[in-house]
Order: structure tokens, then sequence, then C-alpha cells
């Protein structure tokens, strides 16, 4: 059965309505480069039209109490855990990830579900002890408006989810502009969502709009008067354009950017954990995640034994289809993308490099997709491609000498999304997760880059962009803060002392 067949059973299955024929965005399947569906492009007018709706249905959603909010969550939530195999499945034929990551990403959108139906009872602000007497100063938190989401291809569900759950539990609206190599995956989330929303009574009108389109869209999207927050996850240099947009227009952006993460291997490391998990983030995703691992510093006592050790497990990685089982490294998304790693490839050979694999895989069994063996690249110092992210499975190894060193090696780069240590000793750990130590969002110890959970605040420093999605108090992003000082006395007291006798 083609990949089309099986998108229209998908979105039967969902019971979602899937576009029909016509002109629009054509959607190919990574996996073997064929069509998928036509996805209709929305202009000017229909984003305009679309946010005026999340606007007027924002004045009256505020209203709404959190805990009924967190009703329409938990619903959308159940609909996606009821769904999660066909979820998956879509996933993987849109984006080219394994069938098991494709799988896991929906599960992460049933996680931030269950996490925002908490958090719609913990809406919580402080009181303050005033200087003032019969006086009491109060922070409370109120919702922002309508928040844009601007979604990347690699987690074309969970991503959204992060932002869209959080929000709406907020008493915010949404409008969603996907990627334009994702749509289908946009279209179920929010059919979804709706059905949600009329199960529980509901009106989705307005609550969450998604537009289609290419970067004139989302630019358009930026400078609207009534977005109040943009969430964009992407390269750095659209979160540049972003945060600068946002900042004309004084509006907040919450911006989670590239990362070129890095980890260290110690002397003390336990080198059979090492290596598996350096492998799985280093080519987890065919190295199209932000958390991938890409620059790996290992102690020089360890430093040839480590690479074999790579080496071997490379050789052995099954790549291929991703729909079928036992497959662990899929295509990358398109041929753009393998056409930038074979440029980072001859750029390292060219810094003196040592490049290992990264050659394409034509027996994979799928015909059209481009499918790559993860390459492994032993460099003589950190310098050239190095100091640049590319979204392919390219893994740089160097040695180093002294552990103050590694950490400078880690820290030398623009990035700061995510960051590892393996070491058996305590004093290094915990050097390594202080502030002289990892200068990124995410600094882990025994474990590798990717794989964060929804528990923790998401994100990173420097041109990562600075944002924070998921747990922790990351809600506060969709909220603005306002401070209450109440009078319940007969006088009026100054503050600081001040007397104004009239």
């Amino acid at each position: 059965m083609s990949y089309a067949s099986q998108v229209s059973g998908i979105f039967g299955k969902l019971g979602v309505e899937l576009p029909g024929a016509g002109a629009g965005l054509e959607v190919a399947s990574p996996i073997d480069g064929q069509f998928v569906a036509t996805v209709p492009c929305a202009d000017a007018a229909a984003l305009a039209a679309a946010i005026e709706r999340a606007h007027a249905r924002h004045r009256a959603w505020r209203n709404v109490p959190a805990p009924q909010r967190g009703a329409l969550i938990r619903a959308f939530g159940d609909k996606v855990r009821d769904h999660k195999d066909t979820l998956g499945r879509l996933v993987t034929i849109e984006t080219g990830k394994i069938l098991q990551e494709g799988l896991g990403e929906v599960q992460e959108v049933i996680d931030i579900c269950d996490f925002a139906l908490g958090l719609s009872r913990q809406l919580y602000g402080l009181t303050i002890a005033s200087e003032r007497p019969d006086h009491k100063l109060r922070e409370t938190w109120h919702p922002l408006g309508v928040v844009g989401i601007i979604s990347a291809f690699n987690f074309p569900m969970a991503v959204w989810a992060w932002n869209a759950s959080l929000a709406l539990v907020c008493g915010n609206t949404l409008v969603w502009k996907p990627s334009e190599k994702t749509p289908l995956a946009a279209l179920a989330m929010n059919g979804l969502l709706e059905a949600a929303a009329r199960e529980v009574g509901i009106d989705p009108e307005g609550l969450s709009e998604v537009v289609v389109g290419g970067r004139e869209l989302g630019e358009a999207l930026v400078a609207h008067e009534r977005v109040r927050l943009v969430s964009a996850t992407g390269s750095t240099a659209m979160g540049r354009a972003v945060g600068q947009a946002c900042a004309r227009h004084f509006k907040r952006s919450l911006l989670e950017l590239g990362g070129n993460n890095a980890a260290i291997v110690a002397p003390s490391a336990d080198v059979e954990l090492a290596v598996r998990a350096v492998t799985f983030a280093a080519v987890g995703t065919a190295g199209q995640r932000c958390t991938t691992l890409r620059r790996l510093f290992v102690q020089r006592s360890l430093h040839a034994q480590f690479v074999a050790r790579l080496r071997a497990a490379y050789e052995g990685l099954p790549i291929g289809n991703p729909l079928e089982d036992g497959t662990l490294i899929g295509p990358l998304v398109d041929g753009a993308s393998y056409e930038r790693m074979q440029a980072a490839l001859a750029a390292a050979k060219a810094a003196g490099g040592s490049v290992h694999f990264g050659t394409r895989v034509e027996s994979a069994g799928v015909g059209g997709g481009h499918y790559v063996r993860p390459a492994l690249v032993e460099m003589p110092a950190q310098r050239g491609p190095m100091l640049e992210e590319t979204f392919a499975p390219i893994l740089y190894v160097v040695p180093y000498d002294g552990f103050d060193e590694a950490i400078e090696l880690n820290n030398a780069v623009s990035h700061g999304l995510s960051s590892a240590i393996f070491t058996r000793d305590l004093q290094e750990a915990e050097i390594f997760t202080s502030a002289r130590g990892s200068d990124c969002g995410i600094a882990n110890v025994n474990i590798g880059t990717s794989g964060a959970e929804i528990g923790g605040a998401f994100g990173g420093e420097k041109e990562t962009g600075g944002g924070r999605e998921a747990g922790s108090d990351s809600w506060k992003s969709y909220m603005r803060r306002a401070t209450n000082t109440i009078n319940y006395g007969s006088t009026l007291p100054l503050a600081q002392g001040i007397k104004f006798e009239i």
C-alpha cells in the first residue's frame, strides 16, 4: 500500500478530515520521496482571519476557570493516548524517523498533557509582606492573548504540544504555523484537539488555528499586532529574525534554536555505558535533533580504544525503512540535508579530519530516500565545521588532556543547548554541573545529550535562544505578571515613609 493511501487511512481512523486534492503544498515522505498528500496553503488574508478568530476567542477563554481549561487538555491527551500507534506511524511516514521514535514523540504529547492538567490547578502567585500597616502585596498571573507557534519538521507533534497544552491551560489561544515539511502532523493534532473540545462541551472555534505556508507567512504571523508571544523552533538564523521582529513590536519571543552539543568521556567513565549513550545521542533521528550529540571529547588515554568501539557500533547500525522492525536509522528528511552533510564532511577533511562512513546507503531497501551511514570524524583539534551545527548524523571526536581543557572545549561554540559528561568521579560530575562547568541549558551526567523529559524545563543559552518549554515554571512564559497592592485599612500610609498631606 502506498504511503498516500496509508495517510488517508490514518486520518480516517483519527476521524479528522484530510484536505482533498488540488492546488497547495505537496507533501512527500522521506522514506521513498513519493507524494503523500496536498495541503492547502494560507495567504495573508487567511492568516489575518485566523488571528482575529483566535483573538476574539481569547476574550472569552481567559474567563474560563483554569481547571476547566485543564479538562480540555485531559480530553485531548486521552484522544492522543487512544490513537498513539496510529499517530506514531504518521510521524514516521512524514518525518522519516524510526517508528519507535515516532511512538516516543506521541508519548511526549501524552506526557505534557498530563503535566498541563495538573498545572491547571497550580497557576499560583505570591503573597508578599507589605511595609505599610493594613496593606497586602500580591502577585497575580494572567493570560497573554494569542500565542503564535512556529514548529520544526523533526518533532512535528511534540514541540507544538509543549507549547499548546501550557498556553491553553494558561488561558491563551493559538495560531500554529507548522514546518512546510510536516503539515499533516499539524492537521492531525489540531483535528483531535477540536474533537476533544466538542466532547467536553467546548466550542473549538478560535482555540487553535493551523495555517500552512512558507517563510512569508511566518513573518506575517510574527509581525501581527494581535500575537503577543511567538514561540519559534528552528535554526539560529530564523530565531534571530524572529527575536528582532518581536523586539520591534515589544512582544515576547520564546526561542528554541540550534544545538552544537558536546559530551566529555573522562578517564573513569563506564566505557560500555558511554558507547551506547554516545551512539544513540549521535545517530538517533538520523542526527536531526536539536539535542543530537555532535562533538565528543575523549581523554587521551581512552581515545583510541573508544573510537574503535564507536566504529564497531557504527558499522553494525541497521539502516533502512523506518517502519520496519529492527531499523535504527531512517532517512534524512530530504536531499538538501544530504548535500549539507556531504559539504560538512568535505570541510572536515580539509581541516585535517579523518572521516569514517557518512556515505549514501543505496541498499536500504527503499528507493528515493536519502539514507546514509552516520559519520564518525576524528579531528586533531576543534576547528572548521565542528564549530557550526550541521543538522545531520556527524560526530566529531577530539582527544583532550586535562579536565579544565575539556570544559573549555565544551563551551567554545556559539550554541548552548545540551551537554553531557561520562565519569565516575564525583568531583568532575559536580564541577560539570556547576557555575564554572557546562554553559548549556542542559548538563547531564552519565547519559547522552538527547532524550529530555517534560518534567524539566527544556531550552538553552547563547545562540540557542534562551527559551524554556515544558516543565518547571515554564508556564510563566505564557502569562503576564501583575503586582497588586491592597489597602484594607482606613488610612493611606505611603511607601518609603513619604509624607504627602493635603
